[in-house]
């Protein structure tokens, strides 16, 4: 079952899909929500996709997006390693993010929770390659 603050994002993401493709710029290029969604995806690593994200900010719901997208990448350095206690503690962090600023009215506040969530997932994926040696 979800929680509430699951289901939140949950509905702001369906919102999000409903609307018209708008172009942003970014990356100084035009580029459509899911044109981002996919450059973030298409990024090597954790630091390079939250790179993408911090250029390509909007600021508002859209940000939603960008940051699950940022999350994905991480996670993949992350995730599978994580015992049970562990990623009891990322998804402790995760509602953390998720309550900070569920009071607060604007879409500016889903930006700072996608934000917020996005950089969770850069601090384990940094952990996580730094214990493993690994250089991505």
């Amino acid at each position: 079952m979800l929680s509430r603050s699951g289901l939140a994002a949950l509905a702001v993401v369906l919102l999000v899909a409903s609307t018209p493709a708008r172009a942003m710029v970014c990356m100084e290029k035009s580029m459509t929500l899911d044109e981002v969604v996919d450059t973030i995806g298409a990024q090597k690593g954790c630091e390079s996709a939250m790179k993408v994200f911090q250029d390509c900010q909007l600021t508002a719901s859209g940000d939603v997006q960008l940051g699950a997208a940022v999350e994905k990448k991480c996670e993949a350095d992350f995730v599978p390693g994580l015992n049970t206690v562990r990623k009891q503690a990322y998804q402790r962090e995760m509602r953390v993010c998720d309550r900070k600023y569920r009071n607060k009215s604007g879409t500016m506040y889903l930006s700072f929770t996608a934000f917020c969530r996005a950089e969770v997932a850069q601090r384990y994926s940094q952990r996580a390659l730094k214990a493993g040696g690994a250089g991505r």
